[in-house]
């Protein structure tokens, strides 16, 4: 526990150094000075290489020194210019070796940000309610995109992010710029006839943003009559406004809500350089496809021929000549034995009939009697009196006559 003033003794004098950390003790263990907010004027604003941010805030009667170290410093960059008012959030501390009190910051906002964040989070339900940013309205983004609808600053980083990306993804879409303000009290307005006139032009998709600044420099895309613009809009809309940590109501109705201008144009488009990538690998793929078919073609035809060989007319008709000579061959052998089996047969019956032919019984010394009509006459009952017959001998033909 240190010591009050009174409780050393008069005669007791104190060091410069005792003096300052008595006073440190006493501010720094007051809760009202531990955590407090200051409102004032900014002025003798710092910002050394060191990152810390020195300034001093005013009123009309007092100034207060303050400093803001680097890693809060990071976060509110923004809000800090010379001359702006602001709500500064830290402790009061002292500095011994200069006996200077001052307020360590860790938070700062400008005057009226805490206003507008309600009326921010107030509109924001109210047109959550209406189902503006609902997910099921959400329109897909085209993949190949032959018009980019563009609303930005004409003269912004944003416009050359955009740009510069679009050429290093090798996007051959045509690009329509529908330029406006980005910020200020005229932008709101501003980007709502841009962003009308583009969609008169009919593009494939349409990218709204900006880059990064303060909540005050976004406020311009948090406009009701924008927002419902965008959310009623015919055309798919990517949004990319400031940085990852920043939104806007912009991004809770646009169908894609990128972080940034450069990946929105990312999200627009489909990468050139892989899509020729994948174009080389499907080239390849095809090509060891059509080399193997053709192989498997090139064999089968191959087999086919060898086929076609054996099956060509020629083939054919040389297999059936030679089966025609064989069978001709067969027929010719089989001619001569028939042939020669029947003159066998003839001979056979030749001399069989020659054995029973009359003129077989005539040589034997026989003679056969006929009637006038030369009708064999083998009985005597056949014969009358007075009949005429005729008498064959082998050396010839005697006539007669019967007598009794």
């Amino acid at each position: 526990m240190f010591k009050t003033f009174s409780a050393i003794s008069a005669p007791v004098a104190l060091s410069v150094s005792a003096v300052n950390r008595q006073v440190k003790q006493l501010l720094e263990s007051d809760p009202i000075l531990e955590d407090l907010s200051v409102e004032g004027e900014i002025s003798n604003l710092s910002r050394p290489a060191s990152g810390h941010i020195y300034f001093t805030l005013k009123d009309a009667a007092s100034a207060l020194k303050c400093v803001m170290w680097k890693t809060a410093a990071a976060r509110y960059q923004n809000v800090f210019k010379e001359g702006a008012s602001i709500i500064a959030t830290g402790r009061i501390g002292v500095y011994e070796p200069s006996g200077v009190y001052q307020l360590y910051a860790e938070k700062a906002e400008k005057v009226g940000a805490g206003k507008r964040y309600e009326e921010f989070l107030a509109l924001k339900e109210k047109l959550d309610r209406e189902g503006l940013f609902a997910p099921e309205r959400k329109r897909p983004l085209p993949r190949f995109p032959r018009t980019i609808g563009i609303v930005t600053s004409s003269g912004g980083a944003a416009l050359q992010d955009i740009l510069k990306t679009l050429e290093k993804r090798r996007c051959t879409a045509r690009v329509l710029l529908s330029p406006s303000s980005v910020q200020g009290i005229e932008a709101p307005a501003e980007l709502v006839a841009a962003f009308r006139r583009l969609v008169t032009c009919r593009p494939d998709v349409i990218l709204i943003g900006r880059g990064g600044g303060s909540a005050e420099d976004l406020w311009a895309f948090n406009d009701e009559t924008l927002v419902r613009v965008i959310a009623s809009s015919p055309i798919p809309v990517i949004s990319g406004i400031g940085h990852e940590i920043d939104f806007t109501l912009v991004d809770f109705a646009a169908d894609f809500r990128a972080p940034t201008p450069t990946a929105a144009a990312v999200s627009a488009t489909a990468d050139g350089n892989e899509l020729l990538l994948t174009l080389d690998r499907s080239v390849e793929r095809m090509r060891r496809r059509c080399e193997g078919t053709l192989r498997e073609d090139l064999d089968a035809l191959t087999a086919l021929r060898s086929r076609l060989s054996r099956t060509s007319p020629e083939a054919v008709l040389a297999r059936r000549t030679e089966t025609l000579d064989a069978l001709r061959n067969r027929l010719d052998l089989q001619a001569r034995q028939r042939t020669a089996d029947a003159g066998n047969r003839l001979t056979a019956l030749r001399l069989q009939l020659d054995a029973l032919s009359p003129t077989a019984v005539l040589k034997r010394g026989y003679a056969i009697v006929t009637d006038s009509e030369e009708r064999p006459i083998a009985r005597q009952r056949q014969l009358t009196a007075d009949q005429s017959v005729r008498l064959i001998f082998q050396d010839g033909v005697r006539e007669a006559r019967i007598t009794d």
